[in-house]
């Protein structure tokens, strides 16, 4: 983890080095109360103005000068293929991952325990971002942000990816109904399940979805392994925020663009 020089936090991935990206918690921003940090979710009730600071902040250190691009969030498996940027209001098109070609252009994903991931073909010079919850990694975003990523020439051969921080295993209990989900789709899921007390298990959707990438042919796959739950000083939380009985929660970034290098 660095600092940048406005004190946001980015932890980044040995496998994406050369090119702008980074996975940010909540440390440096400027909001306040019940999300303070580096909230940069315009889904939540925090003020409009923190935020907009916040995504700046996101922007200068990751991407200086870059316009960050993000969209609006559903649980799909669906992915937007943008060549410039898009406005930060309603019109935004629903969809949980982007990929791109454009220098110029950050890529955004906003997550508060699923699982950002961060694709690069660094010789192609395409780049794409997903938010895979468990709806979107069992429907399939991730391959669908690969075959997006082919579609603007990418080679899955190259693609590298990094899987930043997103609940863990320790602390993402679910219900029997909920592993059955993923045991219909693929028996062999039940190795990302272990028993927790009774009529329960404890996910590790990390792990599953560093396996749907791995079947899909990406070979270098990064996991940064921090539980965002666990950490509530360095990362929001969905979880943490229900169980907490709060009213709202914060969102945090994560971003790559393509690099002046990549070509």
């Amino acid at each position: 983890m660095r600092l940048a020089d406005s004190g946001v936090a980015v932890w980044q991935s040995d496998l994406l080095s050369g090119l702008p990206h980074g996975f940010l918690g909540r440390i440096g921003g400027v909001s306040t109360g019940l999300y303070a940090g580096l909230n940069v979710g315009l889904g939540s009730d925090d003020d409009r103005d923190a935020i907009a600071e916040n995504r700046r902040r996101v922007v200068e250190a990751v991407m200086p000068g870059a316009s960050l691009v993000t969209v609006h969030q559903v649980h799909s498996p669906d992915v937007v293929s943008v060549c410039a940027p898009l406005a930060d209001d309603t019109a935004r098109p629903p969809a949980d991952a982007l990929v791109t070609a454009t220098p110029g252009l950050l890529l955004g994903v906003l997550t508060a325990d699923c699982v950002p991931v961060l694709f690069a073909d660094q010789e192609a010079g395409v780049v794409g971002a997903a938010h895979a919850g468990w709806k979107g990694a069992l429907s399939g975003v991730t391959d669908r942000t690969i075959a997006a990523m082919k579609a603007l020439g990418a080679d899955v051969g190259r693609i590298a990816c990094a899987i930043g921080p997103c609940i863990a295993r320790a602390s993402y209990e679910v219900d029997t109904g909920f592993v059955e989900r993923f045991t219909a789709a693929d028996p062999a899921n039940e190795r990302f399940f272990t028993d927790g007390r009774a009529g329960h298990a404890q996910f590790d959707i990390e792990a599953y979805v560093a396996a749907r990438l791995a079947s899909a042919g990406v070979g270098k796959v990064e996991l940064l392994g921090q539980d965002t739950y666990a950490q509530p000083q360095q990362f929001y939380s969905y979880r943490r925020s229900c169980h907490k009985g709060e009213p709202g929660y914060g969102r945090q970034i994560s971003a790559i663009g393509v690099g002046t290098g990549m070509f």
